[in-house]
């Protein structure tokens, strides 16, 4: 790709919008280029099992995508009832241009206000969890509970509102 095309790709701008079942296959692209850092996406069952969940938080409208032109390059999941902020990846390509910051602050929007949000993450050195707990941490996120998700060590990170 040259430079012109590069440049103008960076500066496309991202949509943040309501995710919806058409949007299924770019959703399942990303998770498939983040799927190492999340426990439980490892197997062809358990990314059967993300589109099936996906789909239903599509059709309740707890879900938003990041988009730039045709391509899904940012994905959230939550649920409003739960106080959770349940999935959230950005596509390796276009991390660090605030996609998940806008990303969360859109969940934010959405949620009772007043209302703390949890969200969990590897744990402290895990090299896999290093950037999305400095992510939550930056965010306002504090360090929480320790867990255990598809037999991983987690860390719960709580937004205080």
């Amino acid at each position: 790709m040259d430079r012109r095309k590069m440049f103008e790709r960076q500066e496309q701008t991202v949509e943040i919008r309501p995710a919806c079942p058409r949007d299924i296959e770019g959703w399942m692209a990303l998770v498939c280029r983040v799927k190492d850092d999340f426990p439980g996406l490892e197997s062809a069952e358990g990314l059967r099992e993300h589109r099936e969940v996906t789909l239903r938080f599509m059709q309740s409208g707890s879900a938003l995508c990041a988009v730039r032109g045709e391509r899904l390059v940012g994905a959230l999941l939550f649920s409003k009832e739960a106080g959770a902020l349940c999935f959230l990846a950005v596509d390796p390509a276009c991390r660090r241009q605030h996609i998940g910051e806008r990303l969360v602050s859109s969940m934010l929007a959405q949620m009772d206000e007043g209302k703390d949000v949890a969200v969990t993450t590897y744990r402290e050195g895990d090299p896999r969890g290093a950037a999305a707990r400095a992510f939550y941490k930056r965010l306002g996120f504090s360090e929480g509970r320790l867990g255990e998700e598809f037999g991983c060590p987690v860390q719960e990170f709580t937004l205080k509102r």
